[in-house]
């Protein structure tokens, strides 16, 4: 048994039992991921304020629409966000405000 000079073994233990699984870890290593990149952070900005097509966000973004679609495929596969359609349009729109709250939080945090 490791001796720690101010831990005890109650508290080793509490700590023990709240980190999370390794699989929870690759989650949440992956779901992070999708933060590391400014276009997807500008789309999930834009996303927590409405719904938003393809065309429409490339044209407030000042990005061409591969780049744009590239992004929400991504933020796609991990649940981020998700799409429906509109009569010939395609919308996307956040799967949950959660993510809106976090980009709030780590916005606050990164002042």
């Amino acid at each position: 048994m490791q001796k720690y000079l101010l831990l005890s073994e109650k508290s080793e233990q509490k700590i023990l039992e709240y980190i999370p699984s390794n699989a929870k870890l690759n989650k949440l290593a992956l779901f992070f991921q999708n933060f590391a990149d400014s276009t997807r952070l500008k789309i999930v900005s834009c996303l927590a304020m409405c719904d938003m097509c393809v065309s429409d966000l490339a044209g407030v973004l000042g990005q061409n629409q591969t780049t744009i679609s590239h992004q929400l495929k991504l933020l796609k596969d991990q649940n981020i966000v998700a799409s429906k359609r509109d009569g010939k349009l395609l919308l996307y729109y956040l799967t949950s405000s959660a993510v809106n709250d976090i980009m709030l939080i780590a916005g606050d945090y990164a002042l």
